[in-house]
This record gives structure tokens, sequence and C-alpha cells, in this order.
């Protein structure tokens, strides 16, 4: 192929399995630019398993006429209709000369065999599994400030982590603009003098304790949240997550949270959480908060005269449905 490099190589088929969005669209990225390392002049595709026909796909891996080569990348085959799900299974066994497919599957039983038969035709296999423990997070924030020519130690990787929380996008940015702000040395000062307080208020801290039925705790998490200017927007989006995925998780009966976890896309942690908050709820409650907190995301955008009114008025509302008044 034009271009190719001895030390540059990458595999015509690649399956990245996994739901961690973050590490799902790196591995993406990666091969992307392996991919134009051994031929600048390659073209990418793009695709999602929902919705993809037969014809799409094949025009998307189809020869072109100069033979140019190109990079096809499908996100979420396990969205693959059955007819598709077929011509995968057979393109792979015969993959276009020129051509590198990536492919996207998050796990989980739907559509597994599109997974399966990628591994065995010999793709290269990226995993991207969701990190949910602590000691994964800490190893990745770590990992994060080496990769942007940082130093740190464990006290302050901790410390970050307790500031930041689970999400792995604001871990990955928040790592990389410490080691820029701080000249490549990241210790505990620093962190707390960037981050202190930032995973106490967070929307989503005033949403669990909101769905939680605490409105002491809400509250001043709230006060605390635009005090230190997180946007009205952004809590009022945690708070509509929160009914929404307790009302999902209410739906449900029975089944441990490992088994639910693909019926309703969400990790097991969350669920667990979920349903704790959901033994306060009634059907009724559920459905007056999805009202309270659409009335809300109105209001954040520009209907109320007082976001932080607005705000405050829904917390009190939705913590007076939950317990039926």
């Amino acid at each position: 192929m034009a271009g190719m490099a001895d030390t540059v190589d990458l595999a015509p088929l690649t399956l990245v399995t996994g739901d961690e969005a973050l590490l799902v669209d790196r591995a993406i990225a990666r091969a992307v630019a392996t991919a134009r390392r051994i031929d600048p002049g390659v073209e990418r595709r793009d695709g999602t398993g929902a919705g993809l026909t037969v014809g799409e796909f094949s025009d998307l891996v189809a020869p072109s006429l100069f033979a140019e080569p190109r990079v096809v990348v499908i996100r979420g085959a396990h969205e693959a209709s059955k007819e598709l799900a077929a011509e995968l299974a057979a393109y792979v066994k015969d993959p276009v000369d020129g051509v590198w497919l990536v492919l996207h599957h998050p796990g989980g039983a739907r559509n597994k065999a599109i997974a399966d038969t990628l591994t065995k035709a010999g793709a290269d296999v990226v995993t991207c599994s969701r990190i949910t423990k602590l000691n994964e997070r800490i190893d990745f924030v770590r990992a994060e400030i080496r990769r942007a020519g940082g130093r740190t130690n464990p006290t302050a990787v901790t410390a970050l982590v307790e500031a930041i929380g689970s999400d792995l996008r604001e871990l990955a940015s928040a790592a990389d603009q410490l080691v820029a702000d701080t000249g490549g040395t990241v210790d505990e000062k620093a962190v707390r003098r960037y981050h202190t307080g930032r995973a106490e208020v967070s929307g989503f801290t005033v949403s669990d304790a909101t769905m939680s039925g605490d409105l002491p705790g809400a509250l001043e998490s709230l006060r605390w949240a635009l005090g230190v200017g997180v946007a009205p927007v952004l809590v009022a989006d945690a708070l509509a997550d929160g009914v929404r995925t307790v009302s999902r998780v209410s739906s449900v009966r029975g089944g441990n949270s490992y088994a639910m976890a693909s019926e309703l896309g969400m990790p097991p942690w969350k669920i667990d959480r979920a349903r704790g908050m959901a033994r306060g709820w009634t059907p009724d409650g559920l459905a007056a908060g999805m009202a309270i907190v659409a009335d809300l995301n109105a209001a954040v955008k520009g209907v109320a005269a007082d976001a932080e009114y607005a705000l405050e008025k829904a917390v009190l509302d939705l913590v007076r449905a939950r317990r039926g008044k």
C-alpha cells in the first residue's frame, strides 16, 4: 500500500469492545491515526449499527475506482439488524484490500456473534471496559499525568480522584490541566488549590440528595454548587437524570444489577444506587417528578427570571413528590 512504513502496522480488522466512552473514542482515534501514518491520504468513513443498511455498509467498504485506502468506523454494532450482522460476518471472512474496518461493540449479549466473528477472524481486539473501582480510577489518573509529561505521588492522585469523581473525561481533563498549570509537578497542594470542594458541589451530589429525600443536604449542596459557579443548567440536567434513572430502575422487577445492566444500559453500581433511592418513590411521585424536571429544564434555559430560585423550588418540589405531598 502506498506510503506504508515498516514500523507502522494496522490490522484489516479492529474490534473495540467495551462501553467506557472516553477509552472507546481514544481506541478509534488511535486506529485512524495509525492508518494515516501508513498513508496520509487515507479516507475516513463512519457509520452506526442502528439503521445502517446492508447496501450502505457495502458502499462504505466497496473498493474505490482508484483504490484509495480508507478507514471505516462502525460504532454500536450491537444495534445492527440481522441482515447487517450477516453481512458483517461475511465481510470479515474476506475483507476488502486497502480498507481498515474498525468496529465497536459495547459488550453484552446483544449481537455478541458479531464480536465473536471478528475475534475468530483474527481482528485486533482493544478492550475498553468501564472503570468503576476506585483503585482503577487512581491508576487511570496516574497514567494520564504521566502521559501529559507530569509527575505525581499517590496522595495527590487520590486527592484528585476524590475531588473530581468518577467521570473519566473530567479526570483526564483535570490531570492534563494540572500538569500544564503546575509545570509538571502535581502534588496534593496543587490538587487542593485547584479542586477543593469540587466533588461535594457537583450537580449529581445535589441530585443524589434530592432523590434520596435529604432536603437539608440537597439545599446545602445546591447553595455550595451555585456559590462556586456550577452552571444552573448542569444542576438541572443532573436532577433530570436522577428522576429518569430511578424511574427506569423502578420499572424493572427482580434480577440482580449485573443482569439488568445490559437491559437498562447503565453500570451495575448506578442501578444499585438508584434502587436504594427508588424505595421512597411511588409511581405517582415519579410522574410528578418528571413534570417538575421538565419545567425546570425550560426555566434554567431562559423561561424563569431567576434560575437559582427555580432550582431551589424544584428541589423542594421533588422532595415533596417523593413524600407524596
